[in-house]
């Protein structure tokens, strides 16, 4: 039986990078780390307020000493992981990212959470003692060193904590849908009075659960929010945005940052939008025709939802 342990949660991005050789970049956990000698995609926690990809990029070099440059985004994934030594099991929102190699040399690190960088091949990786993501994020079975606590423990969906400056903060994970139907309409829901963007539009979605998927919270928040049951066609990508003061229903200023995967999704049988979750952030949603969307103004709009919109070339 896993021991009762204090639930963290964080968000990391990290780099798959191969050689003209299709060797895969690899980093070794040191003895200073909760899994030593176990190997990882190089990368890590994503800071607050931290754009991700500005995370892969520093963090990637930070363990291997090389320069890289985002290509584009792979996958997103969740696990826990219990570490009974520091007394906690952390659920970790993880972005894979492609990159390239800019340039730099590969060198050992000593005292720090990993000590070695170096290019494996698949079938060598495959041998190794690999953490589950990683091993997820490269198509391979190879053998686990972590520990999974047996259910997922209780954790707010909201947590915010004191930062350096004395300011709440709080960095929030979360999965958004756009998603049409056969008629050509979008999914949209409105911020309820109260919360920050009141009265825009916005995609349905929300905050992930601890220890679940962001598609299969997608789904649940589809569902929560509208009442209606879609299916996810793929991950379109991933915005990170930070309001240094937010001013919500909490009724204090809150330093926050959160990162949203996009989603496109597909629901087949639209049905009557019902919004069921009653007294929360959502005041309505309807269907609205793509020709409608493509005319609303960006103050219609909440910033990420103009963004994931335009990403996806509707507006």
């Amino acid at each position: 039986m896993t021991p009762a342990l204090e639930p963290l949660r964080k968000i990391a991005a990290y780099a798959v990078a191969t050689d003209p050789h299709g060797r895969v970049l690899l980093v070794r956990a040191s003895t200073r780390s909760g899994t030593p000698g176990v190997w990882s995609l190089p990368g890590g926690a994503v800071d607050h307020g931290e754009d991700p990809n500005h995370t892969v990029v520093r963090e990637t070099a930070a363990e291997t000493g090389l320069s890289v440059a985002v290509s584009g985004l792979r996958d997103v994934l969740a696990d826990m992981r219990s570490l009974p030594h520091r007394g906690v099991t952390i659920h970790t929102d993880r972005l894979i990212y492609e990159v390239s190699i800019r340039g730099g040399n590969i060198f050992d690190r000593v005292g720090q959470p990993t000590d070695l960088a170096r290019w494996h091949t698949m079938e060598e990786a495959e041998k190794l003692r690999l953490r589950p993501f990683t091993a997820a994020a490269l198509g391979l079975s190879a053998a686990s060193a972590d520990l999974r606590p047996e259910e997922a423990p209780d954790f707010p969906s909201f947590y915010a904590y004191p930062g350096p400056d004395g300011l709440h903060r709080s960095q929030r994970f979360a999965a958004y849908a756009i998603a049409t139907d056969p008629h050509e309409r979008l999914l949209l829901t409105r911020i309820a009075p109260g919360y920050p963007g009141a009265g825009r539009w916005h995609l349905p979605g929300g905050g992930t659960d601890y220890g679940e998927q962001p598609g299969i919270a997608l789904m649940r928040e589809l569902i929560e929010e509208t009442g209606q049951e879609g299916r996810l066609i793929e991950l379109l990508g991933v915005a990170s945005h930070r309001d240094a003061a937010s001013l919500g229903p909490e009724g204090y200023p809150i330093d926050w940052h959160g990162v949203r995967a996009f989603y496109r999704v597909i629901v087949d049988a639209p049905t009557e939008v019902i919004v069921k979750d009653v007294g929360g952030s959502t005041s309505e949603a309807c269907w609205m025709p793509l020709a409608e969307v493509a005319a609303l103004t960006d103050d219609l709009l909440t910033e990420v939802t103009a963004e994931a919109l335009r990403g996806a070339k509707l507006i």
